[in-house]
């Protein structure tokens, strides 16, 4: 999906980097999503007036490096675009990964079948095959595979791959299905060894595999669907005696996530990961979903997990607006309090307050700002393309996507979420460092980023019924900037050279 033109407007201005003073000649540009109808759109016109919020840029402050965002390859979205004509096929592909779209840099799969799968399947389906030799990834071939080879070959950057299971097979639990129990003790090893063969099968195909999770959703989903679980320490004795070594002894340089699943768990995980340096050295990080809440980010527990292990990954590994049948060819409605979570009807009563209704847009914006100003490093969307129904799901598990389809019209809906993740994915690139910012007014939420190429990224968003001025400042210079009602910004400062 082209975006516009760039126009830029030049300033001068003071940068502080380590004590010294430099001016250089910058450009900036200003990119803006609103409800109001802008979509990616420049921003040309300086505001008069004077400013009634003042930003203050500190790239002398540094904190965690960026890992990328993006979202996920499930066999639901992959179906999909095989029903489209190769052209709106090759449209949605560059439009998440081309260089003039969002330039999606990290991404997520399933292992076996998801609740976002046409039906249950293993890669492992023979019972008591200890050994995994009739292990195979033929289901994938059809869908997975062909949807992240296109997704390679538009991606000038390329992309990581963090691969997710929802279950073992049946046959090595304790209760024999596909949903709910418990891995048994003497398929460990086994386990273990599924994992080493899947990453070398996806290798064989030219897709390297970046990194896995133990195990989506550990504390379960009331057995709704695909699940298994996990207490924190028989997940990181797994992690501990069998696939760390496993992996090492294979000779998989795969990175190893933990956990996986909603936020307000997170220290009693992490302390169980990080109890030792056996244990911690075969963890790479952890991942975490964002279902708990519809508002609340829980910042006091991703500062735990990174106090806990500061120089681990933190990665959002998945998020999408769930148990909704999915708006179609409606902007309005992602821009309006209307959504609601799970947790609407079936959260426990004490935990009713975390689930009101919200506003789609916001949700991912404010979310993915307060995950970056609290050192997650990463941030993983779910399902990239659904249909008008929320699926296809064979658990009828309805969630929204931020590109729908209609595969018998072949027609296509970028909704306004997407281009709310392009805000980030596009502009704020792997290797980037999250710098210091400070704000005169809480309403106005933003976050801010120094690419590799010295390019600064600020992102800021405006939740308010009415347009805002603000005032950004770097070092000495300041620059007077608008920003609609309901909407979100991208402002990049762009050194000349760059630094």
């Amino acid at each position: 999906m082209k975006l516009n033109t760039k126009i830029y407007l030049t300033l001068t201005i003071a940068l502080i980097l380590g004590g010294c003073v430099k001016t250089e000649p910058l450009s900036i540009e200003v990119y803006e999503t609103a409800a109001s109808g802008n979509k990616l759109a420049l921003v040309t016109e300086t505001p008069a007036g004077d400013s009634d919020t003042g930003i203050t840029l500190k790239p002398g402050e540094r904190f965690q490096a960026i890992t990328g965002f993006g979202g996920s390859f499930t066999e639901a979205s992959a179906s999909l675009l095989n029903r489209l004509s190769p052209a709106n096929r090759e449209k949605i592909i560059n439009a998440y990964f081309g260089s003039e779209g969002a330039r999606y840099s990290l991404t997520r799969t399933h292992m076996n079948s998801c609740d976002f799968s046409l039906g249950q399947y293993s890669y492992a389906p023979v019972e008591e095959d200890l050994q995994l030799e009739h292990f195979s990834i033929d289901q994938d071939r059809e869908d997975i595979i062909p949807m992240i080879r296109d997704a390679m070959e538009a991606s000038q950057d390329g992309f990581k791959i963090l691969a997710s299971p929802w279950t073992a097979p049946p046959w090595m639990k304790d209760n024999k299905d596909w949903r709910g129990g418990k891995l048994l003790p003497e398929y460990y090893d086994t386990w273990a060894l599924f994992f080493s063969k899947y990453v070398e099968a996806y290798g064989e195909e030219g897709i390297d595999i970046w990194g896995v999770t133990v195990e989506n959703e550990p504390l379960g989903n009331d057995s709704n669907w695909e699940s298994m679980h996990f207490t924190p320490k028989e997940m990181t004795d797994f992690v501990q005696y069998y696939l760390g070594p496993r992996l090492e002894q294979d000779g998989h340089k795969v990175k190893i996530l933990g956990y996986d699943q909603n936020r307000e768990h997170l220290p009693e995980w992490v302390d169980e990961m990080y109890r030792e340096e056996a244990s911690s050295k075969y963890f790479d990080g952890t991942a975490v979903h964002w279902y708990a809440s519809t508002y609340e980010v829980f910042p006091e527990a991703l500062q735990y997990a990174h106090n806990k292990a500061p120089d681990k990954y933190l990665i959002q590994s998945e998020a999408c607006v769930d148990a909704e049948v999915p708006k179609w060819q409606d902007d309005l409605w992602y821009w309006s309090k209307e959504a609601t979570d799970w947790g609407w009807d079936w959260a426990p009563e004490d935990q009713k307050h975390l689930h009101p209704k919200y506003v789609p847009v916001y949700r991912y914006a404010r979310d993915i700002i307060g995950c970056l100003n609290n050192w997650v490093d990463g941030w993983i969307d779910w399902n990239m393309v659904l249909d008008r129904q929320g699926g296809p799901n064979w658990f009828e598990n309805w969630c929204v996507a931020p590109v729908l389809v209609d595969p018998e019209q072949d027609t296509v809906y970028f909704t306004p979420i997407y281009y709310t993740l392009s805000h980030f994915s596009r502009y704020i690139r792997p290797g980037a460092v999250r710098i210091g910012i400070e704000k005169t007014d809480e309403t106005l939420l933003a976050t801010a980023a120094m690419n590799p190429d010295g390019l600064i990224v600020v992102v800021v968003l405006n939740q308010g019924a009415e347009a805002r001025n603000f005032e950004i400042t770097m070092g000495e210079k300041s620059q007077k900037i608008g920003i609609s009602a309901q909407a979100i910004q991208t402002i990049l400062l762009k050194p000349n050279p760059p630094l």
